[in-house]
């Protein structure tokens, strides 16, 4: 367990994970129509892959990837009735077989399904404690947006950690600190939807770093952006390397007129 969570989150206790397990339920999401070609020049600054089982396999050169966080909750789909309506899709066995260092499930507190999604968050930390694997919580929302404060966010993240979960995503909120006090085992940031302005994205980056997250689970906000590459070594800056928002904007406007002058 502790060699596992030690491949995602580095020495200095940080982590920046690309989450492009959107298609479970989105179908072939913008810039995510081709995985493959969108993972590959982000991967060399990336510490973990969340992904499903079968964009894994078919998308992600086995020689040439990084640690993973398999997404092994779903079974429903933007046009269903309820997104909060899943069930576990993977194996135990079947992370063991992909070598995955992690597996992710979605949970939903205060839907009609919260009960059975909690549920199934324990029933898959029980398995991974079996095996020695380390189960990421991923407090969802669905398409309830405002859902996303202080007071939720912290209810949501405390019942993951107490259920086992030994990683939470949850998104950034105003009073972020008051969510990562409350909840006793290591925050990584979503993003959430892509927004074209990327100032806000570092803002809201470094202000959760600095209450307490350990990094980011970021990814429409990083690969639907029109420079990907410029985006994801921004955000490197503000994880692994104590950059402020200004710095990484810096960083960003700089890499991305190097894209510019070799496009």
């Amino acid at each position: 367990m502790a060699n596992r969570l030690a491949q995602l989150i580095q020495p200095d206790g940080h982590a920046l994970f690309l989450p492009v397990d959107h298609g479970y339920f989105q179908g072939p999401t913008r810039k995510l129509e081709e995985p493959g070609k969108t993972i590959q020049p982000l991967l060399p600054f990336a510490d973990g892959l969340f992904i499903t089982r079968g964009a894994l396999r078919s998308c992600v050169d086995p020689a040439r990837t990084k640690p993973i966080i398999l997404r092994v909750s779903g079974g429903t789909s933007m046009v269903g009735k309820d997104l909060a309506n899943e069930g576990i899709i993977t194996s135990m066995e079947e992370a063991i077989r992909l070598n995955a260092s992690a597996v992710g499930i979605s949970v939903f507190v205060g839907s009609e399904y919260e009960k059975e999604s909690l549920l199934n968050l324990a029933k898959l930390v029980d398995e991974g404690e079996r095996y020695g694997i380390p189960v990421m919580a991923v407090t969802a929302v669905g398409k309830e947006l405002e859902k996303r404060d202080a007071r939720y966010l912290a209810l949501a993240s405390r019942i993951a950690a107490e259920l086992g979960a030994r990683v939470v995503k949850t998104y950034w909120c105003e009073g972020f600190e008051k969510v990562t006090r409350g909840c006793h085992v290591p925050i990584v940031i979503a993003g959430g939807p892509q927004t074209d302005n990327e100032r806000d994205v570092f803002n809201f980056i470094y202000d959760g770093m600095q209450k307490g997250a350990i990094g980011v689970n970021l990814g429409r906000n990083i690969w639907q952006n029109d420079y990907p590459v410029a985006m994801i070594k921004a955000v490197q800056a503000i994880i692994h390397k104590k950059a402020d928002a200004e710095k990484a904007q810096e960083i960003f406007d700089h890499e991305k007129a190097k894209a510019s002058s070799k496009s």
